[in-house]
């Protein structure tokens, strides 16, 4: 499959023009061309002191540059580049909030505002700790101007990436508003590309509001729709990591393993290692659900390494919250509960804890019913009280097995499958009051045919 480079639909030609260097500015890794700063360029100076004219010409050329930026960082994001990427935009934070700033206030400028929000949803999503700003800017950029704005591509894309960014926060109604949005305009406008987009993100809504079946129907049209239009790239991969994880809670491991050997395969052959973290978080529940606990373990510690580099904090505490199992199935029930309170502290800056799924829950209670029958309530309040007091680099460290404190307290090894607190992982754990429950039913509302 070939890359298809972002369609930008209505803007300027000069959209995306890169700005010409300026001479004597400080030079930044922008393929050799310095950035413009008013301390280095008595240029840059006299149009700044020149009135709004020349304020408003530079906010303009500073915007075309970064939207110039954030349209190759979002196709090198799916390349070996990822790292450097993920740390360019970080740099460049400030200057991309400034550029987006001025699309989202300036007249005939909200497409591109669009465009910019939407174009960065690798960072919003990959880079998850921002889950919370990406969501403000793209709400923004989809509310401002919606008649003008209707089908355009820039719209579209700012809609589903909307859609996602809610559902990894666990809001589904305000995802499921978005993606229903973005599926009807895209219909209108015959764009193949945001209807296969809404659907996949309708998809991975089903799976995280626990009905399976509708999720696998949908991410597999989605991911057909992808092969048609020949669309390849973290987003459609992390499609195939979705349907092997409805695959996984249906109970079938093996057509699982397939799917994510795949994506494994792919993301190795292309340098991507974002949604190469995913694939190995389900093939490592299947380890566990194997009884291969060393293989899980593995697993999880190449997913969680992975998934810290790039500051998900979305994968990062789903790795966490799985290797509580695998621990508490090695024998060492305590430092199981330790890490199950570290989990805790993470949730709240990502969002829902487990999506409020019922699926996603199992293994956290299988782990806590274990833990508890092992360590007795008290002893287990204690030490998810010490994890949760653990900040996020000590977390993670801590789950790696890098800084656990000699102190610590090991329970006996028991063998997984000879306690009596098993449960079946293919069955959904009881839903918290309030939470998957009503989300499923706000979810039907859209999701049936």
């Amino acid at each position: 499959m070939r890359r298809r480079r972002p369609d930008l639909g209505r803007r300027p030609r000069r959209a995306l023009r890169t700005p010409r260097p300026v001479r004597g500015g400080p030079r930044q890794d922008t393929g050799g061309r310095p950035l413009p700063h008013a301390r280095h360029d008595p240029g840059l100076r006299r149009r700044l002191a020149g009135g709004d004219r020349g304020r408003a010409r530079l906010r303009r050329r500073h915007r075309d540059w970064y939207l110039g930026l954030a349209t190759w960082c979002e196709l090198d994001w799916f390349s070996p580049r990822q790292g450097e990427v993920a740390a360019r935009v970080e740099a460049e934070l400030p200057n991309l909030r400034a550029a987006l700033e001025y699309c989202l206030t300036e007249p005939d400028e909200t497409h591109l505002g669009q465009y910019l929000a939407g174009s960065l949803w690798f960072y919003w999503a990959g880079c998850g700790r921002l889950l919370a700003e990406g969501r403000h800017w793209l709400e923004q950029a989809v509310q401002l101007d919606a008649e003008d704005t209707a089908n355009d591509q820039s719209r579209l894309k700012a809609l589903w990436v909307l859609g996602y960014v809610a559902i990894l926060q666990g809001d589904t109604v305000p995802a499921l508003a978005a993606l229903q949005e973005c599926r009807e305009e895209a219909d209108q406008a015959a764009n193949p590309t945001a209807v296969a987009y809404a659907e996949h993100r309708t998809g991975c809504l089903a799976l995280v509001t626990d009905d399976m079946a509708r999720a696998e129907t949908l991410l597999r049209s989605a991911l057909d729709r992808y092969q048609q239009i020949g669309e390849l790239n973290s987003n459609v991969l992390m499609g195939q990591v979705e349907l092997a994880m409805t695959r996984a809670f249906q109970g079938d491991l093996a057509d699982a393993v397939k799917l994510c050997e795949d994506v494994r395969r792919v993301c190795e052959d292309h340098g991507e290692r974002w949604t190469r973290a995913y694939a190995l978080y389900v093939l490592a529940y299947v380890a566990w659900s194997d009884g291969e606990l060393v293989l899980a373990r593995d697993l999880l510690a190449d997913c969680l390494g992975s998934a810290h580099g790039f500051r998900d904090l979305l994968g990062s505490v789903l790795a966490v919250e799985l290797l509580a199992l695998v621990t508490v199935a090695e024998g060492d029930a305590a430092e199981a509960a330790l890490l199950q309170g570290a989990a805790a502290g993470m949730w709240p800056t990502v969002g829902l804890p487990l999506f409020g799924s019922a699926y996603y829950n199992a293994p956290h209670e299988l782990c806590e019913a274990m833990a508890r029958e092992r360590l007795g309530d008290a002893r287990y309040d204690e030490c998810v009280r010490e994890g949760a007091r653990l900040g996020r680099e000590a977390a993670v460290a801590r789950a790696l097995g890098q800084e656990r404190s000699p102190g610590t307290l090991r329970s006996p090894r028991v063998p997984l499958r000879r306690t009596a607190a098993i449960v079946d992982m293919r069955k959904p754990a009881a839903s918290p009051p309030g939470r998957a429950g009503s989300r499923r039913a706000d979810a039907e509302l859209v999701l049936r045919p």
